[in-house]
């Protein structure tokens, strides 16, 4: 079909310029007069039109409009010329082909298209945040995973520390204090379920067996050292992302 008045589309459906309706019908009213006229007969903004301005030929902005084909067939009714009647057919002809089973069909499976665009970059982006976060969640889920109590040593190791190293960022954060060689939870976090105090037998220099206490730590109370180190930087070995080996 031949373009008689360039077609843009508003929302996804045809639409066509005000200006350039009122260029085609060789209205002699100016444009400026004309439409707010016309607009008289029942239009309504955002329904049947949206203004907006355009850059006119001498560099001004220009009062401009778009308009529904349901409301240029009016129009161009209105007019009661050849133009206005040969606009119309043209319209008529425009509406039949764009509901035609084919067109339908094209544009339901662009909409798919877009969808599924849509679908693959948000699981693009799913997948990096998981991909980023995955050596946290891995971490996680062998603290929640593991069973029984470990020493701070053995805590220390999974964050590059020594248990000393671990024992005074503990000390200094107000969790534990020392006493006779043992550390203690300060009262307010005693009886959370964070340690367990056992029984290790010794035998003394001079032969004689003893025993003495030794604090370990449960999976709640080593998720605790995770969020506290976590919170001051201090991140899990197996959470730091792999480094490339430098250039030989």
């Amino acid at each position: 079909m031949t373009e008689l008045i360039k077609v843009t589309y508003h929302n996804d459906r045809p639409a066509v310029s005000a200006r350039a309706l009122h260029e085609f019908l060789d209205v002699k009213t100016a444009y400026k007069d004309w439409f707010p006229r016309m607009c008289e007969y029942g239009f309504t903004e955002g329904q049947d039109f949206c203004s907006f301005l355009s850059e006119s030929t001498g560099g001004r902005p220009a009062q401009d409009a778009i308009l529904t084909i349901d409301m240029a067939k009016e129009l161009c009714m209105l007019q009661r010329n050849e133009k206005g009647k040969e606009a119309r057919q043209y319209f008529i002809q425009l509406e039949k082909d764009w509901n035609s089973p084919e067109k339908v069909m094209a544009r339901a499976l662009q909409i798919a298209d877009r969808k599924i665009n849509c679908l693959e970059l948000e699981n693009a982006k799913q997948a990096q945040l998981l991909s980023e976060y995955e050596p946290k969640v891995q971490y996680m889920d062998k603290i929640l995973e593991s069973r029984g109590t470990l020493a701070t040593k053995q805590i220390a190791a999974d964050y590059g520390l020594t248990a000393q190293q671990l024992n005074a960022i503990l000390h200094e954060a107000g969790i534990q204090y020392k006493v006779n060689k043992q550390w203690l939870l300060y009262r307010k976090h005693m009886g959370l379920g964070y340690t367990k105090s056992i029984t290790i037998p010794i035998t003394r220099a001079d032969g004689t067996p003893d025993t003495t206490m030794h604090t370990q730590w449960t999976q709640k109370g080593r998720l605790m050292i995770h969020n506290l180190l976590e919170s001051k930087g201090i991140i899990a070995e197996m959470d730091k992302p792999a480094h490339e080996t430098p250039p030989q």
